[in-house]
């Protein structure tokens, strides 16, 4: 892969381009995309037209760029994480038809919590977890409880590797709260994000006792039915588990029955 003055690939530079965009807006204009991606105008000029070639991009008025249908369609039909919403949807579905409140899903990437789907409605109190967003693991209740069900060398890792850059939490107390999210199977924190909210969740674990993800909710502080909030998320966690391993029989089965 040709390489440019600067040492980069041209991989490196098409990733810059597409990762320029920043959450929340699918639009830039052409100069501002070149300074985001830290690339010269006349090379994001040339890759911009490259990749709207392939609709990966789209041109638009008054030298606007926005990110293309393509890239939406290919990122969706092959995402690693469509299988697992599949199997979670029907079961967040239920638990916001009566919690009438905010119902995340999360998988971990390093040391962040990214955060799949979720549901809201009218109403609901603010959450800050969006989908395709991310959040540090120490301020979200679906990070601690991810981190918490890891190997131990996992833990320790990002235990030795922690700096609280607003310095309100410290090692000790990260490693408190993980040790209380393994004990109890459940995270729970409360106005950390948001000083109105608090946020509760549970692993979910696949047929082969791997935490993959977790399902959690985003309440107000007065919420009543606490203590049936983490049952509910519990029972939940496992009919994912359930339908995850459906399919992965299903996967082994086909991968094995010509053999």
């Amino acid at each position: 892969m040709a390489n440019s003055g600067s040492g980069d690939s041209v991989v490196d530079r098409v990733v810059r381009v597409i990762a320029a965009f920043p959450e929340g807006s699918n639009v830039l204009q052409w100069t501002e995309l070149a300074t985001r991606a830290g690339l010269p105008l006349t090379t994001a000029h040339r890759l911009v037209r490259q990749l709207a070639g392939h609709g990966l991009l789209e041109l638009g008025a008054g030298g606007s760029v926005r990110l293309g249908l393509r890239l939406w369609e290919l990122v969706n039909r092959n995402s690693p994480t469509l299988e697992l919403r599949q199997a979670a949807l029907p079961f967040m579905e239920d638990i916001q038809q009566v919690l009438n409140q905010n119902v995340n899903l999360a998988v971990l990437d390093g040391s962040e919590v990214l955060f799949v789907e979720r549901l809201s409605r009218r109403g609901s109190v603010a959450n800050r977890a969006q989908v395709a967003g991310r959040m540090p693991v120490h301020v979200s209740s679906a990070g601690l409880v991810l981190m918490a069900h890891q190997p131990r060398q996992v833990q320790a890792g990002y235990v030795e590797g922690f700096a609280d850059p607003t310095g309100r939490l410290t090692v000790d107390e990260l490693r408190r709260l993980l040790s209380e999210a393994a004990h109890q199977g459940y995270a729970q924190l409360v106005g950390v994000v948001d000083p109105d909210t608090r946020g509760i969740a549970v692993p979910v674990t696949d047929r082969k006792k791997r935490t993959v993800a977790a399902i959690g909710v985003v309440v107000p502080l007065d919420e009543a039915r606490l203590q049936a909030l983490v049952p509910a998320l519990q029972t939940a966690a496992r009919g994912i588990g359930r339908r995850l391993g459906e399919t992965q029989s299903a996967a082994e089965f086909r991968s094995t029955e010509f053999l």
